[in-house]
């Protein structure tokens, strides 16, 4: 009968079975974590306006911001979430009323808004989004676009109930 070398691999990969079998020799499913909910980004609330309405557009558009807002832990689409956004644009600084405006999420949790290009501030194309409702925890956003020339801008929320 042939001999069988132990080898640090063999090891390895029995120890893991053990483990994954709880020594029992059934195979048990592998539970994932929780979806960590998003903190809150450094200079995100930034001009931050409370209350600004929502819209069907800022300005005259031609820019798209987008995204998804998710409860965290189970991950669930969360539908009719208001989402602020603002940004420094072609139409006016970040700082101005009429570059802010909110819109809602659809029933998949997913937010799109049209607005006027964004322009670098401060060095960097930026845009800022708010979720600022009391069902969850406010969350303040400032995502960087890779380019000025770039027409379209995502940012995703998971959200912790307050």
């Amino acid at each position: 009968m042939p001999k069988a070398a132990v080898t640090r691999r063999s090891l390895l990969i029995s120890g893991g079975a053990v483990l994954a079998t709880g020594g029992s020799g059934l195979l048990v499913p592998a539970r994932a974590k929780g979806l960590a909910p998003t903190p809150s980004m450094r200079g995100g609330a930034n001009n931050y306006r409370a209350g600004a309405p929502i819209v069907d557009r800022i300005g005259g558009g031609g820019f798209w911001m987008t995204g998804t807002v998710r409860r965290a832990g189970d991950g669930v689409p969360l539908a009719g979430q208001r989402i602020q956004i603002w940004a420094h644009t072609t139409e006016g600084h970040e700082r101005d009323p009429h570059s802010h405006g909110a819109t809602l999420t659809d029933g998949n949790g997913v937010f799109r808004l049209e607005m006027p290009q964004i322009v670098p501030a401060f060095g960097q194309p930026h845009g800022h989004l708010a979720y600022d409702s009391e069902e969850f925890e406010t969350v303040f956003l400032r995502p960087v676009m890779r380019r000025s020339s770039d027409t379209t801008l995502e940012a995703h929320f998971v959200l912790q109930p307050a």
